[in-house]
Formats: C-alpha cells, sequence, structure tokens
C-alpha cells in the first residue's frame, strides 16, 4: 500500500500530515513509530491525522513518535490548518469545498482536548487553545504523592527533587500536560538528563511536557522544550502557552508575551478579557511524498 503525506513544519517542530478522512489507517501506534523514524522512515516528531468530526469542521489526531498518542499539539494544529486550507477549502468544483468557502478563514478542529478553532491572517495562524486549567487532579498530577500542603490550589513554584537536583515546578494544562521551571539561563540546562526524568515523574500519572524558560524582559521569554514521547523538539506551541500562563502567574511577565524557542518566535496572548490563551504562528510546507507501508 502506497501513502500519501505530506511533510511540515512549525518553527522546526516538525511532522507527517496524512488525510485519514476515510479511516483506512489501522494499527496507528506501529505506524507513527515506523513513519516518524528518522533512519528508516520519513522521520518528524509527530504523526498528524486528519480525520471526520461529528462535532467541528474537521478532526485532528496526533500521534508521538514513539507511537503514544495526545491530546493537542499547538504547533501541529497550525500544520493542519494550513493543509486544510490549501488542500481542502480551496473554491474548487467539489460540494464539500463550496460548503466552507463562506467561512475560509475561521475552522473548527476537534481535538482530544476539545475543540479548537483557528483563523488565517496572511501566513500566520491564530489558535485559540482555550482556557488554561491549574487545577492538580486535571492537569493530572498526583496530588497525594506531593510531600507538602500546597499553599494554594495551584502548583506554582512547588519543590520537586531529581536525583541530587531540586526544581521549583509551575504545572498547567493547556489540553496536555506541562511542568513549567524558571532558570537563569535556558542553554546551560542539561535537558537530555532532566527532561526524561521530569517527564516520567510518578508525580504525573499521564507524565509530562516540561519547559525550561528564561526571562528576559515582561514582553519575552526564551525556552527550551522537552515534549512529551518526542524528546527535545526546536518548538512546542502548547509548551510556549503554558510557560506564559505559568511566567504571568509569578508576576515576571505580562499576559502578551513573544515566547523565543530555537526553531523561532510564537507570539502567545492570556486574554484577560475571557481567560482564554491565544497562539500565533508560522506553518511550513516542505515537501510531498509517497511511501509504501
Amino acid at each position: 500500500m502506497k501513502l500519501q503525506f505530506i511533510k511540515m513544519h512549525a518553527l522546526g517542530n516538525d511532522f507527517i500530515v496524512i488525510d485519514d478522512r476515510d479511516s483506512k489507517l489501522k494499527k496507528l501506534k506501529h505506524l507513527s513509530e515506523k513513519l516518524c523514524d528518522r533512519r528508516f522512515g520519513i522521520g518528524a516528531d509527530q504523526l498528524l491525522l486528519l480525520c471526520h468530526s461529528r462535532k467541528a469542521d474537521f478532526k485532528m489526531r496526533i500521534f508521538n513518535s514513539d507511537g503514544s498518542e495526545v491530546e493537542m499539539c499547538g504547533n501541529g494544529i497550525r500544520c493542519l490548518g494550513k493543509y486544510i486550507w490549501e488542500h481542502i477549502l480551496r473554491c474548487d468544483e467539489s460540494v464539500f469545498a463550496r460548503k466552507y468557502c463562506q467561512s475560509i478563514d475561521s475552522i473548527s478542529i476537534e481535538t482530544s482536548a476539545g475543540i479548537k478553532l483557528l483563523n488565517k491572517t496572511r501566513n500566520l495562524f491564530k489558535v485559540n487553545m482555550g482556557e488554561p486549567i491549574l487545577n492538580p487532579e486535571q492537569i493530572p498530577v498526583n496530588a497525594a504523592r506531593l510531600q507538602k500542603k500546597l499553599k494554594k490550589a495551584e502548583i506554582i513554584q512547588y519543590p520537586l527533587k531529581v536525583n541530587s537536583k531540586t526544581f521549583k515546578i509551575n504545572c498547567v494544562s493547556v489540553g496536555n500536560p506541562h511542568t513549567v521551571i524558571l532558570v537563569n539561563n535556558v542553554d546551560s540546562v542539561p535537558l537530555e538528563e532532566y527532561g526524561p526524568l521530569i517527564e516520567n515523574h510518578n508525580l504525573f500519572p499521564n507524565r509530562t511536557n516540561v519547559e525550561f524558560i528564561q526571562i528576559m524582559n515582561q514582553t519575552n521569554i526564551k525556552m527550551r522544550v522537552w515534549e512529551r514521547g518526542a524528546g527535545e523538539t526546536t518548538a512546542c506551541g502548547t509548551g510556549a502557552s503554558a510557560a506564559v500562563v505559568a511566567s504571568s502567574l509569578l508576576g515576571i511577565t505580562q499576559r502578551k508575551v513573544n515566547v523565543h524557542l530555537p526553531g523561532g518566535k510564537l507570539l502567545i496572548e492570556w486574554s484577560a478579557k475571557d481567560n482564554n490563551v491565544y497562539m500565533t504562528g508560522p506553518a511550513i510546507t516542505v515537501y510531498y511524498g509517497r511511501i509504501e507501508i
């Protein structure tokens, strides 16, 4: 079977995008591991599947390079949105395309983290990530394993000991779990050592993404990320969103912040009006291909 795909990236966070609205693909864990392998497959951080939805215009399923399925991906949803706008919503002769041409600048995508709204402005894509979740049980964080009573309902600057080092962690969910850690210099963090240890810590029943952030000023932060199931990546949209929520809660940044990642920059705004987080950034098509599976 020859499978058509598109290779895309958002700030270097790369994806294999496949239209599976006919639901033909099976054994998705194995398929993701095979296709995302950088030596024996196409190579990517994640596999994105475009599916039919009964709740929204479209549905997105996301599989990490280790085969695990995750709830949400901020960079991935921008890439999927670009694919939808360029390949499905063109005003051609199809009935499906004509149905959406009146609202071509705004679409809704169902994810395991809820329905997300996307807007397109020239070459940038703005995503409403929804309201951040700070309740430990909903993130989720295993509150029963916390060694000290929380001063607040949120996990803010909580001391977590990993090997011989103690990190002050800030836990946020933006549809998926994140642990944000403030440091003086993100470049000096041994991410490959501490990333997987924190990701798989027994405090996090569903594992966690890990973000180390450095404050540049009140409207700019620098970030490196260890993604759950994928390792270090050049960018993470949900991670950038969680980082801005955490830094704003700590009172060290404003609510509208440029997040500087190894792959580029994202604009994140945690709106005071509706409490939703808005992420704006690019999405790039790399190439089209077919692979035999």
